[in-house]
């Protein structure tokens, strides 16, 4: 581990550089918040007005007093060993200089709070860019500029400038690219019992950046869950390989705002126009094994449930209510999480169940009236100890992996009481069970109860089965080692090379030189070489435009099918000049591709573009004109693992019509599956491909194979 990168959360003395013994400035706040913090080591105050330790003496305890373990200082160079973390909270135009003393003096570790950088226009980037230089000279790592800092609960460590009190020691890692979301996460966890063990502000990232602190982070024992807020990353497949890594040690929940920034380069294709930069964050994560939460509540929400529950071993829940409303609540959100799972891997959550014997022990706790059905239903009269002995039942169900308790007011006992009577029974399982206090102050004692316990309790039913959903999805993923990209054969690398490097480079040609199937096509560029080539070919035949000016062919009548003789073939020819002369009049027409007509199957569209940040992004779905409309696609990162081809396929519905649906016959999906892997490790193999596309893909019926009907690509200029 680096020790520069370790400094910034065990350091052995910390100067801060800006201190100040003015109450209302900042540099006075991050001195006491250190103070404060309980930080054991050496702490060294730089003020080139010099000043009293005793100025601080408010903010030290009598042991800390006595330690004389506090210094202030006129210059970073008069600092006394040892001092490994520096903390600059300085004018933007002082921090070279102080960054260079910095250097002069051995520190390799620095936090560049103080905004006026990058974010400020050029002159602040210009700023930004000399620190960074400075520190490379030095060979230092720096966090920030324009960030909060660092905490650390279990050193302890804060070196932070924000409102006491800091969070609670805790078991959840929060790393943000925004230092105001840092605050949130602070005042929220106090108010939900959840502890953090470490808090970062990345701020600009000059140069330490998310990526380089996941292994750290992932590695440190007092971390249970990584939590991350995203607005960019640098470089996507550094922190794809790198999150892999952590995730399977600890797991990792993310959620990248800026969604709307997506699709907004140009794109030649269905491909390019539809895989954004959200598509290409979505397939990162999944490939990572990273949990995405849409919306801040569920970043917080699952990181909770994921640092103090047991996994599930399945997906079969219980729900324990005592009022029927609250537990159809459930019920739907049980119904809803598994219609939008994304994955087939993950383990979709259902109601459980209830085995007979299970049963036969609620009926013995619970009046005749209730409800002995999943959701258990025990009726507004149920008390605490009705409570428990229906969760200890149902936890003890081998068909249960999971239980929803809806406490919601007024039952006959107390929510305290409640809460005594069903800790216990949680707290002796290895099952998860989470709480829903429906409620709001009168639920607040009970709240406390099982925080304290650390058993994560939520308001309101949807958000405990959505924390669920999160840890079977965890489970999911550690069931299932990491799969290597597919091994394939009968790929010729060489002669896409030569082919690229030729002055009009076939697609087909191309396609056909990594195994995809492609069809026999002739080019003609008159009525005549068309019905020739139709001819050697092989009748009936497709003429298809050739044109560089046209991207959707069919929309300029420029595809004509099923034409069986060569006076047919030659009208056709005709038929598409006119129809492009009338529907594209600047387009120039180089010609006709002539294809031998293809058996009917179901027809698909694979692609490949390029993404800036995660390199080739690979789509399948349903094909043809309307594509975008339909938006039945699925996205992952190139190149692809076979098992990940086949849950691409599952999360369309084209995908999984090749099954078979009504009247159409199962198709060849292990053909599909295969064009698919062959079409990413060709995108992976020639970074000067920047988007390539077969629309359609026609899959014929099962053992018959798939041909790409249509195919394009482009290149980078």
């Amino acid at each position: 581990m680096d020790d520069a990168i370790t400094n910034f959360f065990t350091p052995h003395g910390v100067v801060v550089i800006g201190a100040s013994t003015n109450p209302t400035k900042l540099g006075y706040r991050l001195s006491c918040n250190l103070i404060q913090s309980g930080y054991g080591g050496a702490i060294h105050l730089v003020n080139p007005r010099g000043g009293d330790w005793r100025q601080f003496a408010g903010c030290m305890t009598e042991e800390q007093i006595a330690a004389g373990r506090i210094g202030v200082y006129r210059s970073i160079a008069e600092t006394p060993d040892p001092a490994d973390l520096a903390v600059l909270l300085i004018p933007a135009e002082a921090a070279a200089t102080a960054l260079r003393e910095c250097g002069e003096r051995g520190i390799r570790s620095v936090i560049i709070s103080a905004g006026g950088f990058r974010e400020a226009g050029a002159a602040g980037l210009q700023r930004e860019l000399e620190c960074l230089d400075i520190a490379r000279q030095y060979g230092m790592r720096l966090m920030g500029p324009n960030c909060i800092g660092v905490i650390d609960t279990h050193t302890p460590l804060d070196t932070s400038f924000l409102p006491p009190p800091g969070p609670a020691e805790g078991h959840v890692a929060f790393i943000s690219h925004s230092g105001a979301v840092c605050d949130v996460v602070i005042d929220w966890g106090r108010g939900q019992g959840l502890g953090l063990s470490r808090l970062v502000s990345l701020g600009n990232q000059a140069d330490l950046t998310e990526t380089e602190l996941l292994a750290p982070v992932a590695a440190d024992p007092q971390t249970r869950v990584i939590a991350l807020y995203m607005e960019s990353v640098r470089d996507g497949r550094r922190f794809v390989a790198e999150a892999s890594r952590a995730a399977r040690s600890k797991p990792i929940v993310a959620i990248k705002v800026g969604r709307s920034a997506s699709g907004q380069r140009a794109a030649s294709s269905h491909t390019g126009a539809l895989a954004g930069q959200d598509a290409a964050f979505d397939a990162a994560f999944r490939r990572a094994g990273i949990l995405r939460a849409q919306i801040n509540e569920e970043l917080y929400h699952w990181a909770h449930a994921l640092a103090w529950c047991p996994l599930p071993r399945g997906g079969s829940v219980a729900i324990l209510t005592n009022a029927g409303g609250p537990g159809v609540i459930a019920a739907d959100a049980l119904e809803s999480v598994a219609s939008d799972a994304a994955d087939s891997d993950v383990a979709r959550l259902r109601l459980a169940e209830l085995q007979p014997a299970t049963q036969e022990t609620l009926r013995s706790l619970l009046p005749e009236a209730a409800s002995l059905r999943n959701p258990v239903d025990m009726l507004g009269t149920a008390s605490a100890s009705q409570y428990a002995g229906c969760l200890k039942a149902l936890l003890a169900d081998d068909n249960v992996h999971g239980v929803i308790v809806i406490i919601p007011p007024p039952p006959v006992d107390s929510p305290p009481e409640i809460a005594r009577q069903i800790i216990p029974m949680i707290q002796q399982s290895d099952k998860p069970a989470l709480i829903a206090l429906m409620g709001g102050s009168s639920m607040d004692s009970a709240a406390r109860s099982f925080q304290a316990a650390h058993i994560p309790e939520y308001r309101f039913p949807e958000q405990a089965v959505s924390a669920l959903a999160a840890l079977a999805r965890r489970a999911a993923f550690l069931a299932q080692p990491p799969q290597p990209p597919a091994t394939l054969a009968g790929i010729d690398p060489e002669a896409v090379r030569r082919l690229l490097d030729s002055e009009t480079p076939d697609i087909f040609q191309i396609l056909s030189a990594y195994g995809l199937p492609t069809p026999a096509v002739a080019f003609a560029d008159s009525a005549q070489g068309a019905a020739e080539a139709a001819s050697a070919l092989g009748l009936p035949v497709v003429l298809k435009v050739v044109s560089s000016d046209i991207t959707h062919k069919s929309d300029v009548g420029g595809v004509l099918l099923n034409l069986g003789d060569a006076a047919a073939v030659q009208r056709g020819f005709a038929t598409i000049r006119a129809n492009v002369q009338k529907a594209a009049p600047g387009a120039l027409m180089q010609g006709v591709l002539v294809q031998r007509m293809i058996p009917a199957g179901q027809e698909v569209i694979i692609g490949v573009t390029r993404d800036a940040q995660f390199g080739p992004l690979v789509m399948f779905g349903s094909g043809g004109v309307e594509v975008e409309g339909l938006r039945d696609i699925a996205f992952e990162l190139a190149p692809l693992p076979r098992a990940e081809a086949e849950k691409m396929l599952d999360r369309t519905w084209a995908g999984r019509k090749l099954h078979g649906y009504r009247n159409l016959p199962p198709a060849d999906r292990a053909a599909a599956v295969e064009a698919l892997l062959r079409l990413a490790q060709l995108a992976v193999d020639f970074p000067q491909i920047e988007e390539i596309e077969i629309n359609p893909l026609r899959v014929l019926p099962a053992g018959q194979g798939a041909v790409a009907v249509d195919a394009r690509f482009r290149l980078k200029v």
